[in-house]
């Protein structure tokens, strides 16, 4: 299901939606070498409005760096899909794993699970025949159409900063106070629509139709889990999908290496309407584990190279 992905553009634009999306440009000097803000608490222990709107620009501009540093590694991602009920209840469930790779600077989801079982010999060779493809397209990609891919792609990052960036005029932040997670003491910040907002990029007029908290790591700046609900109803696409209020998102982010806070676990609970005919009501969580710090040395190779050895 691509839900997850399409609320994860809108409200997140850089970090576990931003997957299969080749690099980033790394942050300028300036922006990498700025100093935190001051985030001396008053006596009360509260952070002030412009201290909570100068950090959510910190934890974005690192966000960004999260995500240029994710293109070093491959993983194992898990989907489990449920359909349920009027009450909510399981109706239906699937999963699917993927091998995340790296191919030419891009990441590939590759299918090697369904339903916890290992693909039959026919369809894995056809995920391999897929990831060959894919091979054959970059390796033979001309001069013009590797730069018009790169434009596009960094008009489309572009845009992602800019929305990113605005989620912190786009909101009143309160300080909730401190909790633990993973033994690191994190910041717990709510965020409810500012009265008069007026959206200035893409997109950004979806953001008033959503609260949410999040957690940041007070050591590092790092956002480490985000809340998010639905509080009205969200169109897509000219009205053809409704993503109706109460609609749920969870996103969790794990420290990995020492050097990169990286997802762990998204969890969806959606009311959506397609076409304004078909109502779908349906729970996702994705989990991601074994990241690998992926080698430019390292070889894919294809399905029909394994058969021949």
């Amino acid at each position: 299901m691509k839900t997850v992905r399409l609320v994860l553009i809108f409200l997140l634009a850089a970090g576990a939606t931003a997957f299969g999306q080749p690099d980033p440009p790394a942050p300028d000097a300036a922006k990498a070498n700025a100093s935190p803000p001051d985030l001396t608490p008053d006596a009360a222990g509260r952070l002030s409005e412009p201290q909570m709107q100068a950090l959510l620009r910190l934890v974005a501009d690192r966000d960004e760096q999260n995500d240029k540093l994710l293109r070093n590694y491959t993983y194992v991602e898990r989907d489990e899909d449920h359909k349920l009920d009027g009450q909510g209840q399981t109706k239906s469930s699937e999963s699917k794993t993927y091998d995340v790779l790296q191919i030419y600077g891009e990441q590939v989801r590759r299918q090697i699970e369904k339903d916890d079982k290992p693909l039959s010999e026919k369809d894995a060779a056809k995920e391999e025949e897929k990831i060959q493809k894919i091979i054959d397209k970059r390796k033979d990609e001309s001069e013009g159409e590797r730069k018009k891919r790169e434009e596009k792609e960094e008009k489309e990052r572009a845009e992602g900063r800019q929305f990113v960036h605005e989620i912190a005029d786009a909101y009143n932040f309160t300080l909730v106070g401190t909790e633990t997670l993973g033994g690191r003491e994190n910041w717990v910040i709510a965020g409810e629509p500012r009265p008069g907002y007026q959206p200035r990029v893409k997109y950004a007029n979806l953001l008033p139709k959503f609260r949410g908290r999040v957690w940041i790591d007070k050591a590092e700046q790092q956002w480490t889990k985000m809340e998010l609900e639905a509080i009205d109803t969200v169109s897509f696409g000219l009205f053809l999908a409704r993503l109706h209020r109460g609609s749920q998102v969870l996103i969790e982010q794990t420290r990995v290496n020492d050097e990169v806070w990286l997802p762990k676990h998204v969890a969806l609970k959606v009311d959506l309407r397609l076409a304004l005919l078909k109502e779908i009501r349906a729970s996702q969580e994705q989990t991601f584990r074994d990241y690998k710090k992926f080698h430019a040395s390292a070889r894919i190779v294809g399905y029909g190279e394994v058969k021949e050895k």
